[in-house]
């Protein structure tokens, strides 16, 4: 698919008019320079033609770390099809823009000189002063207002080939899931269905030099640098005949170190996890567990995910395996169905073996537990450990059923389903786990009285 990359200085408006195009508002914006560090795709039809639009990082060189960003949004602009390069139309040119306008254009690709911001008549003649670049397109817009947008679309339709209309599930960001009727997603889909997966984990903890390492390109801008990563960073990967869709997300503070467009960055994160299907919990092997660790790893927790728990930098540790592993489990008692690896991303040691268990927690996320089985395994255990009774009178469970999948969801049926303990719950299972394959993912009880089953729940 085709690819057009939106080029500029910090501040021009590139995220404002990528989100424009995108018909939503995926990458962030704000007022302060340097917000976009990572280039952020999305698949978007323009006049029936498909392409993919890429919104890259400013063009800056006032630290390293912004350095790296202007070098990468370079290379990505060399692998696009067409450029847009934007300016701010509030400012008078400068010789940086227009050497930078220069460069872009000795690749010999398509590109548009974007004035953006024009919203008066004062603007407009302020434009003019932009012909010193030489652009054979140029294009007057005001992102804000929604103005010039029809007449850059018409560009862009222009310089795509005819191609069949794109399966927008390709586009990373598009997390939403085919679901029956009744709410609940069929297991058949999940045959042949991209497997999401959200990279979190607290800052400056290796997240993006993971993301690096699984898809084999430097992707995400590395710095040492606490909180480089802002927006959330997707990648579409195929290995092995299936494809994956990554997402490095912004690292998580403690709530009082939020500052500025880090509060969107955080509600960002937890969008994504929201519509995962498992999360890479990213730990620092060098370093102690700490509270924030836990807060994070409760964060997964809350949204029913596959997890594994990643101890990254683990070259740097001076920890037995073991002795760490205790401690997690003692600390993370609530993820104690999440397997832990771990691997050393930027020396790329043991990341090959992450693509392994994301397989089988996936495989383990989607199945159809056997019927029989199921109810055989409930009705040992509450042999075993009978129900405690709920003010004097006996609570049973009749029978059990899978109604939902990922992770799979359970409803009991019984006589009194409120009194169902979430102690009980968690005996149930660990019973379960012993029977079937759900290592790395959550099981969903669901108490219901008999009778209030529907019929695809039975």
């Amino acid at each position: 698919m085709q690819k057009i990359i939106l080029v500029g200085k910090p501040n021009v408006g590139k995220s404002s008019l990528f989100n424009r195009l995108a018909k939503q508002r995926i990458a962030i914006t704000s007022d302060t320079a340097g917000t976009t560090r990572d280039t952020n795709k999305a698949v978007v039809e323009i006049y029936g033609k498909s392409c993919i639009i890429v919104d890259s990082g400013g063009l800056d060189d006032s630290s390293e770390l912004f350095k790296n960003v202007k070098k990468k949004t370079l290379n990505e602009a060399k692998n696009s099809d067409a450029i847009i390069y934007m300016v701010d139309g509030k400012l008078m040119p400068d010789d940086e823009d227009k050497a930078l306008f220069y460069e872009l254009s000795g690749l010999n690709l398509p590109i548009a000189l974007v004035i953006n911001k024009v919203d008066s008549k004062k603007d407009e003649a302020r434009s003019w002063e932009f012909i010193s670049f030489g652009a054979k397109d140029v294009f007057n817009i005001s992102v804000s207002h929604n103005v010039g947008i029809d007449e850059l679309n018409e560009w862009i339709e222009k310089q795509l080939k005819d191609e069949i209309k794109a399966d927008l599930s390709d586009d990373f960001d598009d997390f939403l899931d085919e679901y029956d009727d009744n709410g609940e997603i069929s297991v058949e889909n999940f045959k042949d269905k991209n497997i999401k997966v959200g990279i979190i984990g607290r800052v400056n903890v290796g997240k993006s030099s993971l993301l690096n390492a699984l898809v084999k390109d430097s992707r995400a801008v590395v710095s040492d640098i606490a909180g480089t990563t802002i927006d959330p960073v997707n990648e579409i990967y195929e290995q092995g005949g299936r494809i994956y869709e990554f997402v490095d997300t912004a690292g998580i503070r403690r709530r009082g170190k939020i500052e500025g467009i880090e509060k969107y960055a955080l509600n960002r994160t937890e969008k994504i996890l929201e519509q995962a299907d498992i999360a890479l919990l990213v730990l620092d092997a060098s370093e102690p567990l700490s509270e924030l660790d836990e807060r994070i790893a409760g964060v997964a927790s809350k949204f029913e995910l596959g997890i594994i728990i990643v101890l990254n930098k683990w070259d740097k540790s001076q920890i037995e395996f073991d002795t760490l592993c205790k401690d997690i489990k003692d600390r993370f008692k609530f993820l104690a169905y999440a397997p832990i690896i771990s691997i050393s991303a930027l020396g790329g040691k043991r990341v090959h073996k992450l693509y392994d268990l994301i397989n089988e927690i996936y495989e383990n996320f989607t199945q159809k537990l056997q019927t029989s089985k199921l109810n055989e395994v409930i009705t040992e255990a509450t042999k075993t450990h009978p129900l405690p009774h709920d003010k004097g009178k006996s609570v049973k469970i009749y029978y059990a059923v899978q109604f939902g999948y990922a992770p799979p969801k359970i409803a009991l049926i019984m006589n009194r389903p409120k009194a169902l303990h979430f102690s009980y719950k968690r005996y149930l299972a660990n019973k379960l786990r012993a029977s079937f394959k759900l290592s790395g993912v959550p099981i969903i009880f669901i108490p219901k009285k008999r009778g209030e089953v529907s019929d695809e729940e039975q």
